[in-house]
């Protein structure tokens, strides 16, 4: 009988026993990553080129009004006597009429393009793209001198039949006169503009905004008031506001029909007094001062619609 020993028997894993190795050295870290930033230096950028335009802005800028307070020639006690004159007055009043009623008359019609445009009848779309096309393309002063030479073409307008007897009958004589010409002309004009801008403030609200509306059973037109116009207007109003501050100043066009707006009134004072440079300042000033206050106007028009969109 042999005897055999038992195989060794592996002590169980653990913790060697001994004393803990030393940590190994590494990188240090940075001190961006949590270390001190005390020390750092921090080096503002520079912009030496920046400064130098500043400075050549700043010298032309004082040089400018130094001529204009130095220069004998703005003759300023002129500007003074005739800025606040009674026809200088009353012809920026006819101004405002100008602008009021062409802003009026040609907005609303264009809003009606704009939609003819946007209809699905093809007939409609091409009647609102030729009227586009048509007073685009003819220069505001032929238009305004086509309209207050009406008469020429058109002795009389009946109202009744098509193509058939007239009930009412309107003598053009008398009908159009230089100021109804001249609003007539720039609201037609203004319309074929604001088709446009109308137009675009309407295809940039998402399709997807009218077809949940419908979806909610909305009607078409509630649809349009309440929820695609709204955002359009967003679009619209910038556009519409450079618009009407064009028409503002155009309106110096219908001179040429003797109508006493700001610009004819000042050419028929200085073609008396030969104060060309104070007179043509005072028309300026009136101008910047007026459009200053539509662009006031435009800003608050603006913020009131981007409720909800902007913080």
């Amino acid at each position: 009988m042999s005897l055999t020993s038992d195989p060794p028997i592996d002590p169980p894993a653990g913790p060697p026993i001994g004393p803990p190795a030393a940590p190994q050295a590494g990188p240090a870290s940075p001190a961006g990553s949590g270390g001190d930033l005390a020390g750092l230096t921090v080096v503002p950028l520079r912009h030496p080129w920046r400064w130098v335009a500043v400075a050549a802005t700043a010298v032309l800028l004082a040089q400018f009004l130094n001529g204009l307070i130095t220069n004998p020639g703005w003759e300023w006690d002129v500007f003074a006597r005739f800025f606040t004159a009674p026809t200088i007055l009353k012809a920026v009043w006819v101004t405002l009429q100008l602008t009021f009623y062409g802003t009026a008359l040609g907005f609303a019609l264009g809003i009606v393009l704009a939609f003819m445009r946007l209809s699905a009848s093809p007939f409609l779309r091409s009647v609102a793209h030729g009227y586009i096309w048509a007073f685009r393309s003819i220069p505001l002063i032929v238009q305004l001198l086509f309209w207050f030479n009406l008469a020429y073409l058109y002795k009389e307008l009946r109202f009744g039949i098509p193509f058939g007897p007239g009930f009412i009958t309107f003598d053009t004589m008398n009908l159009v006169g230089a100021m109804s010409a001249a609003v007539l002309g720039l609201a037609l004009h203004q319309a074929a503009y604001a088709a446009e801008i109308v137009r675009g403030g309407v295809l940039a609200v998402g399709s997807g905004q009218s077809e949940a509306a419908a979806a909610l059973g909305i009607p078409r037109f509630r649809q349009l008031r309440r929820i695609v116009l709204p955002q359009a207007m967003r679009s619209i109003l910038p556009n519409a506001a450079n618009e009407i501050i064009s028409l503002f100043k155009g309106t110096s066009i219908v001179s040429v029909m003797a109508i006493g707006e700001l610009f004819y009134q000042v050419q028929v004072v200085y073609g008396r007094s030969g104060r060309v440079v104070p007179l043509l300042m005072v028309a300026t000033v009136w101008y910047i001062l007026l459009t200053t206050a539509l662009s006031v106007l435009q800003y608050y028009v603006e913020r009131h619609y981007a409720k909800g969109a902007v913080r």
